[in-house]
């Protein structure tokens, strides 16, 4: 009678402890529903958008020659609270002289284009090949990514290798948990991060369902990168945030990047690329087409010593240090061209 008091009493708190739990999460954890472009409540469509096979919109923008006469033709994956409205930069002259079309997309829960509550590295390659075969881009393309746009190219790599013709990365953010990382490398680098950052990237890895709850926190440690106060060695880096802050570009950028709320934008960005990841780059066979990377060497982002063992451990990425340069690459003047001539006239020269 004792026993089955006692089991009774345990199941009972058993229950509660999980319609309390649910009540919680549900009022105070769980993020709030997106609000999609074009709906009830949600931001205008402006942009021109394809429709995917399972439904949703990619909001794009072109550059460069009209596609149906364009001979090289590039896909391109902006960065962290971006839009489809920054490419690599590249001259309007260049573009015309070698043929070039760049086609610059909002990734899934940015800017205009739907949310994906399935995101992950594979439906990244696969929101490109779609968005190319809406917009005939033939058989083989070119990608190019900056910062965390870099898992998109990564990802193509992976999962859509026949379908490209080359590739570029530009600072690409790295996964301090990439098993071909040796850990003291790894560890080393990740400690130098603020305790905002560290944790922020903790929360994403191991409990990605609470990283909306915990970046409301003001009384816990978060991201200075969302925050605009991560520590920038490189001057030019700094001036330019410095810019952006006190002109407003840096909230009028970060206000269009999550206007479909920032779940489905930046903390989704932060837990696929900071999260378990189904493959390490480090594995990844040669391609057959050309792989280039661009890297400064005062990143305050993205740590140089990691991308150097990458490429050490991938050597036929084209590895291309910039001295004394930061993270945001667009400072370094006629960087696009330069990336643009080596893409696709030195590599096949």
């Amino acid at each position: 009678m004792a026993a089955d008091l006692k089991n009774r009493t345990a199941q009972i708190v058993v229950a509660l402890a999980l319609v309390l739990g649910s009540w919680y999460y549900s009022a105070f954890i769980r993020p709030p529903p997106p609000t999609p472009c074009g709906t009830e409540g949600g931001p205008p469509v402006t942009s021109t958008r394809v429709r995917l096979r399972d439904g949703r919109f990619l909001a794009y923008v072109e550059t460069g020659v009209p596609r149906d006469r364009a001979e090289f033709k590039i896909v391109f994956a902006h960065g962290f609270a971006s839009s489809r409205l920054f490419n690599i930069g590249a001259s309007a002259e260049l573009m015309e002289e070698l043929s070039v079309y760049i086609v610059s997309y909002d990734r899934a829960g940015y800017g205009e284009s739907d949310p994906n509550p399935k995101r992950s590295l594979k439906s990244e390659a696969s929101d490109i090949e779609e968005l190319a075969d809406a917009l005939n881009l033939g058989l083989r393309f070119y990608v190019i990514g900056y910062s965390i746009g870099g898992h998109a190219i990564w990802s193509s790599i992976k999962y859509i290798p026949g379908r490209l013709a080359g590739a570029v990365f530009l600072a690409p953010v790295i996964n301090y948990r990439w098993p071909g990382f040796p850990k003291n490398l790894s560890s080393e680098a990740y400690n130098k991060q603020s305790l905002g950052d560290q944790w922020t990237l903790r929360v994403a890895y191991y409990a990605p369902w609470l990283l909306h709850w915990w970046m409301k926190q003001s009384w816990l440690p978060s991201s200075t990168v969302i925050k605009g106060t991560t520590f920038l060695p490189n001057k030019a880096d700094a001036r330019m945030r410095e810019y952006a802050i006190a002109s407003g570009m840096f909230a009028e950028r970060l206000k269009l990047a999550t206007q479909q709320g920032i779940q489905e934008s930046l903390y989704r960005d932060m837990v696929v690329m900071f999260g378990r990841w189904e493959f390490d780059p480090m594995d990844l066979l040669q391609p057959s087409f050309p792989v280039h990377m661009w890297q400064g060497d005062e990143d305050g982002m993205v740590p140089v010593t990691l991308q150097r063992h990458i490429c050490s451990r991938l050597p036929w990425i084209d590895y291309h240090e910039l001295s004394e340069t930061g993270h945001y690459y667009f400072a370094v003047p006629g960087l696009g061209d330069v990336i643009l001539k080596t893409l696709l006239v030195q590599s096949f020269s």
